[in-house]
């Protein structure tokens, strides 16, 4: 089976569909992924769209949960402790088992009890699958041109019985990004002096993972404000992805709003090059700037790549 070989499983505790997907046949990284829900096999999709022009960032903001073998030397000392409670023993490279689970926005972690057993079913049933696509590959041709095999769940008495159906590739379900903001800072906007400045702004994920006590290890997102033509940093802020990742994007404009106050100026034009981020800063620049989808930010790129490079990505 190749990465492309694809087939869905139902959760049968929450009814919830996985898509399986075996990695591992260019040598590189040996792994099976569950990617989850629309959201999951919608990301999948788009990375193999990209092919060699994916970024490995985007391959761990996409919901899975995945099983990979690894050396000895990537495993935290906790997946060791537990091969040995265990009493299991693995040699060489790439034969160390590792199980992570991968949200948006967060630093791939330790999978939680019902992750664990979505990850283990799945397992059972690549077991069943993978021997059918060997004698048969037409097994994982696409129904109809669309949709992939999938194995269900049918209870028979206290007997989970499994058997094949089909599934379409479910719709992107993307929560909604609500937009709250202050109406008085957006009237103290309106007061400030205009002034022929452009300024380029990003929202982007920032490499370097962060752990607050007890929770899990986020990557924060900053929102970057620049001068287009001097690179002159006029605004940062990190933002964390709670209570939720669309909560964040929805304080975006409030943010951009706080530092154009603390400049003290309303540009005359604001460049993005993000349909989303244009979105949310639309109501925004009713206030009297130009709002601009632009292909590139050159100005606001070096000093990302900059801030990145110092920050060892």
């Amino acid at each position: 089976m190749t990465e492309a070989d694809v087939f869905g499983v139902q959760n049968p505790e929450t009814g919830e569909l996985g898509f399986v997907s075996v990695m591992g046949m260019l040598g590189e990284h040996y792994a099976v992924s569950l990617y989850l829900g629309s959201e999951g096999i919608h990301g999948y999709l788009n990375l193999q769209e990209l092919g060699p022009f994916a970024d490995p960032e985007d391959l761990i903001q996409i919901p899975q949960l995945q099983a990979s073998f690894e050396d000895r030397e990537q495993l935290d000392k906790r997946d060791r402790e537990v091969i040995k409670e265990l009493g299991l023993k693995f040699r060489g490279r790439n034969a160390w088992p590792m199980f992570r689970s991968y949200r948006t926005s967060f630093f791939p972690w330790f999978l939680e009890s019902g992750e664990a057993r979505f990850l283990s079913v799945a397992l059972e049933q690549l077991a069943d699958v993978a021997p059918r696509f060997r004698e048969d590959s037409s097994l994982l041709e696409p129904f109809d041109g669309e949709g992939y095999l999938l194995r269900a769940p049918r209870r028979e008495g206290e007997t989970l019985l499994w058997e094949d159906a089909s599934t379409g590739i479910p719709p992107l379900d993307a929560p909604p990004i609500e937009v709250e903001m202050e109406v008085s800072k957006i009237e103290a906007l309106g007061q400030l002096p205009r002034r022929g400045v452009r300024l380029e702004v990003d929202f982007f994920m920032f490499p370097a993972p962060v752990r607050d006590e007890g929770d899990r290890p986020y990557f924060p997102h900053m929102l970057l404000t620049v001068d287009a033509v001097s690179g002159m940093i006029l605004g940062s802020e990190l933002l964390k992805p709670f209570p939720s990742q669309e909560a964040m994007w929805g304080s975006v404009p409030e943010g951009l709003a706080d530092q154009l106050s603390g400049v003290g100026l309303l540009p005359e034009k604001v460049s993005v090059d993000s349909e989303l981020l244009f979105q949310l800063l639309e109501p925004l620049a009713g206030v009297g700037f130009e709002l601009e989808l632009s292909p590139s930010l050159p100005g606001l790129d070096k000093v990302r790549d900059d801030l990145l490079q110092t920050f060892g990505e």
